[in-house]
């Protein structure tokens, strides 16, 4: 990862300089003085009552307080996200319909080899929001408190260490591809319908280790119930700041979890400006950090060109990891 991806993953500083602007500071374009005048979509690719369901929540709320007009979420799972994406990329440019998008769209891009849109292509960035850590956790019963003693315990039993993910294609299942990749182990993977049921299969012994995201491990590893060997980050988490990062031991390594909103591509330059703005002053404001921090989440924030720089560079990096580990969509 590159120091200017690292620094956009820590920029709730920079959104709240940007959000402390005044206004006068801002050239109020024609198009977007007027807007919003009436509902906006958020396009949620996923079920509600998740991570996704709830981070949209905290930021729709001030948004429509802030904007004067409702935020609306409307989830439309399915296909790993691609029906929000697809419906998104076909509305009209307008502002009106927005999309929650995240890593999944820059794991889809290389994971479904025919799609009707290009998500790089289609969606115009418009602001970062929060990543997700996620941790390397293993059964007491793994043999290994480190990550090379689990590179090793791997190396030795290629046929008996089971990886439990939350799906093909997931951010997990591909962290953990990633892993293979750079560490050079082998192991057994064995996907499930969701992160309830893995970590259900984990904590019974079923299967080994879990790329798993913070929110749902945390008390897990606190009470011994599985064991941490490190996160996923490219920095150690504030949460578990006793635990190692894996690029301490496989440099390079990094695997996060991330969120923020898209627009049709076409969407008027300052309309996207406008809700970049607002999404920072959003995040800037600290009562958002303290309950972004309750769910193990990290705010980013930075301008739509910072946060287009990191879709692509996502897009191509798991690309590759896709391809590499030869995976498709079920």
């Amino acid at each position: 990862m590159s120091v200017t991806r690292r620094q956009l993953f820590r920029r709730v500083a920079g959104g709240a300089a940007l959000a402390a602007l005044p206004q006068t500071a801002w050239p109020q374009a024609s198009g977007a003085q007027d807007y919003p005048s009436r509902p906006v979509r958020w396009t949620l690719g996923y079920t509600t009552g998740g991570t996704t369901d709830i981070i949209s929540r905290l930021v729709t709320q001030p948004l429509t307080e802030r904007l004067g007009q409702p935020f609306v979420i409307e989830p439309r799972p399915g296909a790993g996200t691609n029906l929000a994406t697809e419906f998104v990329a076909r509305a009209a440019p307008d502002g009106y319909t927005l999309l929650f998008v995240g890593a999944p769209n820059a794991i889809n891009a290389t994971l479904y080899p025919k799609l009707n849109f290009e998500f790089v292509r289609d969606i115009a960035p418009v602001a970062a929001i929060a990543s997700v850590p996620m941790v390397l956790i293993v059964h007491p019963s793994v043999p290994a408190a480190t990550i090379p003693e689990f590179v090793a315990y791997a190396k030795a039993n290629p046929q008996k260490v089971n990886m439990a993910s939350s799906g093909v294609g997931t951010t997990p299942h591909l962290a953990g591809e990633l892993f293979k990749m750079m560490a050079g182990v082998e192991f057994q993977h064995v996907p499930y319908r969701g992160a309830a049921p893995a970590m259900t299969d984990l904590l019974a012994g079923q299967v080994q280790f879990y790329f798993s995201t913070t929110p749902s491990c945390i008390e897990h590893i606190k009470t011994g119930r599985v064991r941490g060997l490190a996160a996923t980050t490219a920095v150690r988490l504030e949460a578990l700041p006793e635990l190692p990062t894996i690029g301490e031991f496989i440099k390079g390594y990094e695997a996060t979890a991330w969120y923020g909103l898209g627009a049709p591509r076409q969407t008027p330059r300052p309309i996207v400006e406008k809700l970049n703005r607002e999404i920072n002053a959003v995040l800037a404001e600290p009562r958002m950090k303290m309950r972004f921090d309750e769910l193990g989440c990290v705010l980013i924030a930075g301008s739509p060109d910072e946060f287009a720089k990191l879709i692509a560079e996502e897009t191509e990096k798991w690309g590759r990891v896709v391809k590499f580990a030869g995976v498709r969509a079920d």
